[in-house]
């Protein structure tokens, strides 16, 4: 039988409390990962985190920093370092929220800043950050968060796709830089995906669910599910990915 085993792996995930970060988190843990988890604000959400991952049986610890500044990160690695060790695997999925999305034209400028920060600059402070010492271990996972919004280019989602799409050339790149190094790098891109803010307060998506080929939406489990298998040796040979896990609503094609 094929299992997924992360035994002996450490990752950290930026965003970690977040909706989608903390299930990310428990599933990685629950393959037997330790986790470092990053947050900026909500540290009682980070604690608790924690302390539900501890339960798994892998080590947790929580580590604050603003993910858009690299002097943060680099303070983040070394305490990572002294408390956890070198991780094996990076999950970039912190992004900073912004309202309203609207036209080009109405959009603050400050928006389009935030989005670059924290969707380009944010995954490339964790490479200069994490990715020497995967070098020189040869193995390593680099995963981020994209968004099916980057295939979309609907209106009223510029500040947001803009981003995600410099965050995508950022991972093509660096794919191809590391790959010699053992080292994959990959995207994974959610739709409207449900998640417990939903589960709490549901609102109408029939209109959105109509247009998925497979007719409803998907949840946060799937995107958890699709990181575990490329943090895991079975896609050891699958790098520069943009991977949609969106029911099919968004298609890559050739």
């Amino acid at each position: 039988m094929i299992s997924i085993d992360l035994s002996g792996k450490l990752a950290i995930i930026t965003g970690a409390s977040g909706e989608l970060g903390r299930v990310i988190a428990r599933t990685l843990a629950k393959a037997g990962a330790d986790i470092a988890i990053q947050y900026l604000h909500g540290k009682d959400r980070a604690e608790a985190l924690a302390d539900e991952i501890r339960d798994i049986g892998v080590r947790a610890e929580i580590f604050q920093a603003d993910i858009t500044k690299l002097a943060d990160v680099m303070v983040m690695k070394d305490a990572v370092l002294t408390k956890l060790g070198e991780p094996d695997i990076v999950v970039d999925a912190a992004v900073i929220q912004y309202t309203p999305w609207t036209t080009v034209l109405e959009q603050p400028i400050s928006d389009y800043e935030s989005q670059f920060a924290s969707c380009v600059l944010h995954n490339v402070n964790m490479a200069k950050a994490f990715i020497p010492a995967m070098q020189r271990k040869k193995w390593g996972r680099f995963i981020g968060i994209n968004t099916e919004c980057a295939m979309q280019v609907f209106p009223g989602q510029s500040a947001y796709a803009s981003a995600k799409r410099g965050m995508d050339g950022i991972f093509r790149v660096l794919a191809k830089e590391v790959g010699a190094d053992g080292i994959t790098v990959n995207q994974v891109a959610p739709g409207w995906m449900i998640s417990d803010n939903w589960r709490k307060n549901p609102g109408d998506d029939s209109a959105y669910a109509a247009k998925v080929p497979l007719k409803h939406r998907g949840e946060d489990q799937d995107i958890a599910n699709a990181v575990l298998f490329l943090a895991s040796e079975l896609a050891g040979f699958i790098t520069g990915v943009y991977l949609p896990v969106c029911g099919g609503n968004e298609m890559p094609c050739i």
